[in-house]
């Protein structure tokens, strides 16, 4: 990550960025999930009552999103001085968990006792219809999504941009709209073979479809939280950033070591230990030292608590 993305991030905002995305998920989920639940209403049918249940399923991850992202943005006290940015990690690791429990579960339950216990679906051209909505207007909050995505994703393949984010709620909602677009599309194939045969096994099949695809999802998305939560390093860009500034200070020769490590989607701690050249004075180390944190700071606004280090140069010619 360049700097120049480093000072874009901090002008738009990774909150601002990931807040408009999780409302405009939420407000698309809310009319959808009523929808689709209309559809189970009149259809019977086990695929819409599983992408019903996707749909607040989605609804409830996007209001822990909203609490994680408030949450985080207390201000640090004497028991956590480093702050409360982790605990937007937190929520959504929370929201991984609730996707597996929840959505995965009851689609894997109702498909299966679809497939077992076949039923006549009825009005299946209202659940081909309310489906069709559906697809639109996740498409909207998709197009969203990746719109804000766009804004710090600096032309990085979306796998590797997936890897390195530290913002979950891009990353989140990303995960869902676009496993919300397929489960949707295994629904209206296994209504629209439903409609075709006259038999509801598709309707099943399709629901353990979208079990699985929300397991597995889940399961990526767990994944991914999970590194967040245990405290990652930050990007190689951000840290050759790091080191170029510091190295820009005259009086420092060399880096002997940095460490660095996410406290939340924007809260940097940078640990660095620099060798200086042992005839000069305290005050000119002491000045040395403030000019690359300073550096640092003006680089890479995320950096919000840096600590450095003096040590003389022992291998220094």
């Amino acid at each position: 990550m360049t700097a120049e993305l480093a000072a874009a991030q901090a002008d738009t905002g990774v909150h601002g960025g990931g807040t408009k995305a999780v409302l405009t998920a939420l407000a698309a989920n809310i009319g959808i999930a009523v929808a689709k639940f209309v559809g189970f209403a009149v259809t019977g049918s086990s695929s819409m009552a599983s992408e019903a249940v996707h749909s607040l399923v989605d609804c409830g991850n996007q209001v822990l999103l909203l609490i994680g992202t408030r949450s985080s943005r207390r201000a640090p006290d004497d028991r956590h001085p480093f702050g409360y940015g982790s605990e937007k990690f937190f929520w959504a690791l929370l929201v991984s968990v609730v996707l597996f429990v929840l959505g995965a579960g009851f689609a894997l339950n109702e498909g299966i006792g679809k497939i077992r216990h076949p039923e006549h679906l009825d009005h299946l051209p209202v659940a081909l219809i309310i489906l069709a909505v559906a697809v639109v207007l996740e498409a909207v909050s998709f197009r969203t999504v990746i719109r804000e995505s766009n804004k710090v994703r600096d032309g990085a393949a979306w796998p590797a941009f997936i890897r390195a984010s530290k913002n979950p709620d891009l990353v989140l909602i990303l995960f869902e709209d676009a496993a919300a677009l397929v489960g949707l599309s295994l629904a209206l194939a296994g209504i629209g073979l439903g409609q075709l045969t006259g038999s509801s096994v598709f309707d099943g099949v399709a629901s353990v479809t979208i079990g699985v695809l929300l397991g597995a999802v889940a399961l990526l998305m767990g994944r991914e939280m999970k590194s967040l939560l245990l405290g990652e390093a930050a990007t190689p860009g951000d840290i050759d950033v790091i080191a170029s500034s510091i190295l820009s200070v005259e009086a420092v020769d060399r880096i002997i070591h940095l460490r660095t490590q996410h406290l939340g989607p924007e809260e940097l701690l940078v640990a660095v230990k620099v060798a200086v050249d042992g005839t000069r004075s305290l005050a000119d180390t002491a000045e040395a030292v403030d000019q690359a944190e300073h550096r640092i700071r003006t680089a890479l606004p995320s950096a919000r608590y840096i600590f450095i280090e003096a040590d003389v140069d022992h291998d220094r010619d």
